[in-house]
């Protein structure tokens, strides 16, 4: 097991804990719970994984609430489920919620862990591996809106995250290069030598070796730590960790939510940004190819789909927590290990992109 922790002084630091079996019997929940336990899961998860989680609880007071699975349900009426659950049961504001799944539910069960009774401490118990290497860390929850993605919601720190890379034994295959997306993100914004590896590597993380994958997951999570304990709220540095998401959230807004999987269309974003990065002279058409070679190699898309045009791409685009004052802000590459905080893009330019890459002449 290796440990790693989010530092952010006071007591609002807290540990990462990641290695294999960690669900068994392991006790290494007891010291973050109080006696009163939530547990937050989805219709697939829970009758993998409850009972395991629920074996390290002992004699506390224990609830579950099983939500619908998919990025569809990621709504204020499924939070609402949280509360009323919540609430039904009696819970005080001292209870402990533990997030069982993966973004969706560790977003969700955070986001009503913020809002119940003005915030309740709660754990992160990721089950996918996008979940593992990014939404787990560093207290992003929310919910989506129909208008857009993640634009309900608040910063809210879990006291703990448990993550237990076994589980990605079964993990369906398009969620496992769903996660890698996010991992090959990693190296593009600030870890050139981890894309390397990713480079040399690629093949053992598909095969789910287990040295590598355990690898990717400790070098991800080091990585959104440090920036996390630099910028916790995203007011500077964290912002670069949104590298092709504008892009990927308006996909996911315009399909409709859980048609494209969130890595699926981050992966399309990061493309992209690096095309946007080329027509403004800071990668070549070399560092452009070997990034989609490597998306490619992951078995993600590399273009967005054709039902979402460049006019339907700008107006969700619009809709972006980075934009200022109605301004498009976009984080993109100087070079390859080497991100922009979100910069103002010209229209253009953005135009260009959004009208050629991936539709052809």
């Amino acid at each position: 097991m290796k440990t790693l922790n989010v530092n952010l002084g006071d007591k609002r630091s807290y540990p990462i804990h990641i290695g294999s079996d960690l669900l068994d019997g392991s006790d290494l929940l007891s010291p973050f719970l109080s006696k009163q336990v939530m547990i937050v899961s989805n219709t697939t998860v829970a009758p993998l994984y409850i009972d395991r989680v629920k074996s390290q609880l002992g004699e506390r007071i224990v609830n579950t609430i099983i939500l619908p699975d998919g990025e569809a349900y990621k709504t204020m009426d499924s939070a609402m489920q949280v509360f009323d659950t919540l609430l039904a049961n009696q819970y005080s504001r001292n209870a402990t919620l533990i997030a069982l799944g993966g973004g969706v539910i560790g977003d969700l069960a955070g986001f009503a862990a913020a809002c119940y009774q003005r915030g309740l401490p709660f754990i992160q118990v990721p089950t996918t591996l996008l979940a593992q290497v990014d939404s787990s860390v560093g207290g992003k929850t929310a919910v989506n809106h129909p208008r857009g993605k993640n634009m309900i919601g608040a910063f809210h720190q879990p006291r703990y995250v448990l993550i237990d890379t076994s589980v990605l034994k079964t993990l369906p295959d398009r969620e496992l290069y769903a996660g890698i997306a996010e991992i090959i993100k990693y190296g593009l914004i600030r870890d050139l030598p981890f894309f390397e590896w990713l480079e040399a590597n690629m093949e053992r993380l598909l095969q789910r070796d287990e040295e590598a994958l355990a690898y990717a997951v400790e070098r991800s999570c080091i990585n959104k730590a440090e920036v996390v304990g630099e910028d916790e709220l995203e007011t500077g540095v964290r912002a670069a960790l949104n590298l092709g998401h504008t892009f990927g959230h308006a996909i996911e807004t315009a399909m409709g939510y859980g048609v494209c999987l969130h890595g699926e269309a981050v992966a399309i974003g990061i493309c992209q940004a690096a095309d946007l990065s080329r027509r403004l002279g800071w990668l070549g058409d070399a560092d452009v190819a070997r990034i989609i070679k490597l998306i490619e190699r992951a078995r993600l898309p590399t273009t967005p789909p054709q039902t979402v045009d460049t006019d339907a791409f700008i107006e969700h685009m619009a809709v972006d927590k980075k934009n200022i004052d109605g301004n498009l802000r976009l984080v993109l590459l100087k070079r390859i290990g080497e991100a922009t905080l979100p910069i103002p893009v010209d229209s253009a330019l953005l135009k260009a992109t959004l009208d050629w890459y991936g539709r052809g002449p």
